[in-house]
């Protein structure tokens, strides 16, 4: 008899252990904390059918310096100035649950310094369009993961600076760049990590009569967010540039690879209507590239 008992609580212990691990597997499958995500690493869920996702940003970028072909950084020189404002409207819809189409317009505002000259000019960017499909979902220790298939758009302008601009009305690289990555996602409650990786193959285009060849180039990224009660969050993430010199008429362009590495932290608030995000970006290391500070605000919104 008291063999039957003590068997009749073992079992209910492990069933109720059994229940426990189940509901808390549940319950971390379940949560899905609502933010406006990473400023430039893509987060994997989609947005869901049918829905219509609406992110407006604004960037003001103040540039202090550069980095020269050995990667040391250099300040601009006294009394020459450079800086950019960027408004961006990213949009997302949902063809089916797995699948979405999403597309960035960016217009952009360029002011230089240089010598006691000064210039300013403002115009459309390179616009993206992209197309994401879910590759398969979270599932313990594995991420949720999304494939992506992106298209830069040369809708800049590229060629024929103006000199009493500075050329500070070129605002693109005028090649069409198809891209190819991966997206992945993991919650670790209250932690969401999230990285990507997006290889790009600029196509050929002539700039200024010269038949022009970008590099193949990669983007990097990976972010955290952090979320905190009543609907703040935390955010911090690094974004990598890789890409080779180019050819101008078949022939390799010496010191023009460019490499950078830029740091974000952020804060975010959101509600089930609106999600919001404050940043600041710095390049903190680079090859052939502006060292920028950056401040960057957006919010989303899904009809």
């Amino acid at each position: 008899m008291r063999l039957a008992a003590a068997g009749l609580v073992l079992c209910t212990v492990l069933l109720w252990q059994v229940s426990v691990s189940a509901d808390e597997e549940t319950a971390e499958k379940e949560w899905a904390p609502l933010s406006a995500g990473p400023i430039t690493t893509w987060s994997a869920p989609m947005v869901g059918k049918g829905k219509l996702v609406i992110q407006p940003s604004a960037l003001y970028t103040h540039t202090r310096g550069s980095f020269n072909d050995d990667g040391h950084y250099e300040a601009l020189s006294n009394g020459n100035k450079k800086s950019f404002f960027q408004e961006q409207f990213f949009s997302q819809y949902g063809i089916t649950e797995n699948w979405e189409i999403d597309a960035q317009t960016v217009y952009q505002e360029n002011y230089v310094t240089q010598d006691g000259a000064k210039a300013h000019a403002r115009g459309l960017a390179d616009s993206f369009l992209f197309t994401r499909y879910e590759l398969f979902e979270e599932k313990g220790w594995l991420p949720e993961a999304t494939g992506l298939l992106q298209l830069k758009l040369p809708t800049g302008k590229y060629q024929h600076g103006e000199l009493d601009k500075l050329s500070s009305d070129l605002m693109g690289t005028g090649s069409w760049d198809p891209g190819v990555g991966i997206i992945m996602t993991k919650r670790m409650k209250p932690f969401l990590i999230h990285a990507d990786a997006i290889m790009n193959f600029p196509q050929h285009v002539r700039v200024d009569g010269d038949k022009t060849q970008y590099a193949n180039y990669l983007n990097c990224d990976a972010a955290v967010e952090y979320f905190l009660p009543r609907g703040f969050n935390l955010m911090a993430e690094v974004n990598g540039l890789f890409q080779g010199d180019k050819k101008i008429n078949g022939e390799k362009k010496p010191a023009s690879d460019t490499e950078s590495l830029t740091f974000s932290p952020g804060i975010g608030w959101s509600n089930d209507r609106i999600q919001t995000l404050i940043a600041y970006q710095r390049t903190i290391l680079g090859t052939n590239v502006d060292a920028n500070d950056s401040i960057v605000a957006t919010f989303v919104y899904t009809f």
